[in-house]
Order: structure tokens, then C-alpha cells, then sequence
């Protein structure tokens, strides 16, 4: 069963918070709320908000023990940019984008844990799949040029005037 939980209007920039929400995605919840209580921006401390309120929705509206679950997603939207101005030298003024996020937790009970890892070996995994794949083009292809170049071209015994 899956549970969320969505923080909205948050005042932080999504690309700040993004790359905290990478770091819990697919981790249990208790290393998760040991991860952001260490980590020291103020994303870690917004985001472990709206992880401990998707836990306690867990608890109370779902009856799911929060030792079994897992992060399942961690998304970070972006919200309504707040526009201001800030003035310059001369008269003239330049514009401040204070940008909003919102940020939506989805805890499932029915994902295997994955750790970072088992994250990390399946990314070099695939790495090595995607290597072997273009070692076997380049084989095909040199195949290709060989029979090319095996068939003599014709020359035109006529010349040109």
C-alpha cells in the first residue's frame, strides 16, 4: 500500500531540494530520517518534515508500521515564483525570482529495499551492458567495411573530354 505526503509552497528552490530528495529516494524509512537529520541544509530539515508526516499518515490512516516502509518516490515540483525588485544604481531596478516548491513523498511497504549500494552496482551493471553493446556494433561495422571494400569498384573506361 502506498502512502504520501506533500509539502506545498515550500520556500526553498527546487533545485536546492531536488538534490537532497535524491539521496532518501529508495531507502528504508529509518535511514532515510538518519540521513536528513545529518545532512546540514535547510532542504534536509523541510523534506524530514514531510517524511515524518507521511509516516505518521502511514500510522494513523493506513495502520502500516513505519519499520516496514520504504521510500518509494521523493519528487520535488516547482511552485508559484514570487516576483520582487531590488534597486539598482541610477534609478533602475533588477527583478528577484524567490522560487516555491512542493515537495511529494510516496512511502510503499511493498518495495524490496533497495540500498545505495545495490543502486550503484545495478548502474555499473549497465554500464558495462551498454559498453559490450557498442563493442558489438563496432565489430559489426568493421565487418561491413571489410565486405565493402573486398568488391572492386568499377572504373569507366570512357574519360572525359
Amino acid at each position: 500500500m502506498e502512502v504520501r505526503s506533500i509539502y506545498r509552497y515550500a520556500r526553498i528552490s527546487p533545485f536546492k531540494a531536488r538534490e537532497v530528495t535524491r539521496e532518501i529516494q529508495g531507502l528504508p524509512v529509518s535511514a532515510a530520517l538518519d540521513l536528513l537529520t545529518f545532512t546540514p541544509k535547510k532542504a534536509a530539515f523541510l523534506i524530514g518534515k514531510t517524511l515524518k508526516s507521511a509516516i505518521a499518515n502511514a500510522e494513523n490512516n493506513a495502520n502500516l508500521k513505519p519499520d516496514g516502509l520504504v521510500v518509494k518516490e521523493a519528487i520535488v515540483g516547482e511552485g508559484p515564483t514570487l516576483k520582487r525588485i531590488m534597486a539598482r544604481a541610477r534609478g533602475s531596478a533588477s527583478r528577484i525570482l524567490k522560487r516555491t516548491s512542493h515537495i511529494r513523498i510516496v512511502l510503499s511497504d511493498e518495495i524490496a529495499i533497495e540500498t545505495r549500494e545495490t543502486r550503484k552496482a545495478k548502474q555499473q551493471a549497465g554500464r558495462k551492458a551498454a559498453k559490450k553493446e557498442v563493442a558489438g556494433e563496432t565489430r559489426e561495422g568493421a565487418a561491413t567495411v571489410a565486405d565493402q571494400k573486398s568488391v572492386k569498384p568499377k572504373h569507366n573506361t570512357k574519360t572525359k573530354k
